[in-house]
C-alpha cells in the first residue's frame, strides 16, 4: 500500500502530546506526515505553527493539515486567513465528516485541553476517510468562501 496523503502536522505547547498520538495513527494510515512543530512544552505562539502547516497545504506542499493548541479555535482562526485554506475546528466524528463532505476542509483544528486524544484520533480518522462529495452546491458555496 502507498502513501495516501502527504499530512502537515503542527501544535503549540499545549498540543505537543497530541500531535505526537496523531502523528502515529496518521503513519498506520499510511500517510506521509510532516511535522512544522513546536517540540517543546515552553510556551510559544500557535499563529507561528499554524501559518507554517497553513501555507504548506496553501501551496500544495502538503495535501492536508492538521493543527492542535489547546482548545484549536486560534489555530483554525490564524490557519483560515491564508487563502486556499479550509480549516475546520471539528469537535465531533459527525463535524469532521461535514467539514469534509460539504466543505471540502484541508485541515482539521483541534483542542488537546478540551477533547481527548481517543476522540481526537477518531476525530481525525474520519476527516482523512472522508472524501469531499463535489455536489455543485456544495462547490458553489465553497467558491463563494474565496
Amino acid at each position: 500500500m502507498g502513501v495516501n496523503i502527504r499530512v502537515a502536522i503542527g501544535a503549540d505547547h499545549a498540543g505537543i502530546s497530541h500531535k505526537n498520538e496523531i502523528t502515529k495513527a496518521l503513519i498506520g494510515m499510511d500517510h506521509e506526515v510532516k511535522d512544522y512543530g513546536t517540540d517543546t512544552q515552553e510556551s510559544v505562539d500557535y499563529p507561528d505553527y499554524a501559518k507554517k502547516v497553513a501555507e504548506a497545504v496553501a501551496s500544495g506542499d502538503q495535501d492536508k493539515g492538521v493543527l492542535i493548541c489547546g482548545t484549536g479555535i486560534g489555530m483554525s482562526i490564524t490557519a483560515n486567513r491564508i487563502k486556499g485554506v479550509r480549516a475546520a475546528l471539528c469537535c465531533s466524528v459527525d463535524a469532521a465528516l461535514m467539514a469534509r463532505e460539504h466543505n471540502d476542509a484541508n485541515i482539521l483544528c483541534l483542542g488537546a485541553r478540551t477533547q481527548d486524544i481517543k476522540d481526537c484520533i477518531k476525530i481525525t480518522d474520519v476527516f482523512f476517510n472522508t472524501p469531499f462529495t463535489g455536489k455543485k452546491r456544495h462547490s458553489k458555496r465553497i467558491k463563494k468562501m474565496g
